[in-house]
């Protein structure tokens, strides 16, 4: 390991990349997604890739690690093992919006030992202290294009597409559809797994009083698709994100979003976007959804406003902005 530094042509370098994540394989956390997703991008590029949740000072020449908080043993152990190797941080949404304030000296070590920081929204950098932010490179994360989408005809249906807990303000849109006007066709299908079983039972305990919204639990990402096609929004109530993943599901479905005005979810969709709603105001997402299923020219400039905005959120971008990174460090490595 570590032989394919000093070679010119970056494309000729055929690292042993570990990645890290906390999130355990078989998991459908947002982190093993990206995780998975990475891997099979950087073994195209002709990289060796070992993605686990931990590391043991196993040899490699490149470290990438999801979660600056929560990897930061496996960051520390790297960085003292082989000093001289690149070393990659991933800034998800609770390093940024959470831990980077609750655990700062623990976060702040791994970014500080980070050669280059990788954040996943136009945003992100707003968090870092300005000596970090000459480190900062952001990728945003792709999802498969889907080719048709036959939104129900019988009602106005609204995803959530998320696990049930408190960063995900989960139960907003179900609060933002208790007592509709009779006339108003819109249901709330909530997708993802509880946390906690006090999630599940309030999740349990809103169906049982609100004939507007069903929880379906954890499902396949094949049939959160198919979930998509036969929608008419998505709606992502987040009180952090780190720079959602299903965003970019939503728009290269040519599903249109209403999401919290978070920074995360702006730093995607652009500041000027027009579906935003102020933060766990159930007041107000009640009347972003009523105006999208009411108002035919608002609905097609949400559309219009996600279909703008596709060509970031495609497979060959992310692609093309881990070839550049990579391009980077091993110039930067030489």
């Amino acid at each position: 390991t570590g032989a394919c530094y000093g070679r010119r042509d970056a494309a000729e370098c055929h690292m042993n990349i570990r990645l890290v994540t906390p999130a355990p394989r078989g998991s459908r956390a947002g982190n093993r997604a990206s995780a998975n997703r990475w891997a099979a991008m950087l073994r195209r590029l002709g990289h060796r890739v070992t993605v686990s949740t931990d590391y043991a000072g196993e040899p490699a020449d490149l470290m990438v690690a999801l979660h600056a908080w929560r990897s930061a043993q496996a960051i520390a152990r790297f960085a003292a093992d082989y000093p001289s190797r690149p070393l990659l941080v991933v800034l998800t949404g609770t390093d940024a919006y959470r831990f980077i304030h609750s655990h700062r000296e623990t976060t702040l070590a791994s970014l500080d030992a980070a050669d280059h920081i990788i954040g996943l929204h136009a945003l992100v950098g707003n968090v870092l202290p300005e000596r970090l932010r000459g480190s900062l490179h952001v990728i945003v994360q792709s999802a498969r294009p889907l080719a048709h989408r036959r939104p129900a005809r019988r009602s106005f249906r609204v995803c959530f597409a998320g696990h049930l807990r408190e960063e995900k303000d989960p139960l907003r849109p179900a609060l933002a559809v208790r007592e509709l006007p009779s006339a108003s066709r819109i249901r709330v299908d909530a997708y993802g797994g509880a946390h906690t079983d006090d999630w599940a039972a309030a999740a349990r305990q809103e169906m049982a009083v609100n004939p507007r919204y069903r929880w379906h639990g954890e499902i396949a990402h094949a049939e959160l698709r198919r979930v998509y096609a036969r929608s008419h929004l998505l709606v992502l109530p987040s009180v952090m994100e780190g720079g959602a993943n299903v965003i970019s599901e939503a728009v290269m479905a040519g599903l249109p979003v209403v999401a919290s005005d978070i920074e995360g979810s702006i730093g995607l969709l652009g500041a000027d976007y027009p579906g935003y709603y102020p933060v766990r105001d159930a007041e107000a997402l009640r009347d972003r959804l009523l105006r999208a299923e009411s108002d035919p020219a608002f609905y097609a400039a949400l559309g219009a406003a996600c279909a703008a905005r596709r060509h970031q959120f495609t497979p060959a971008q992310e692609h093309a902005s881990w070839a550049r990174l990579l391009a980077h460090v091993e110039a930067n490595a030489t």
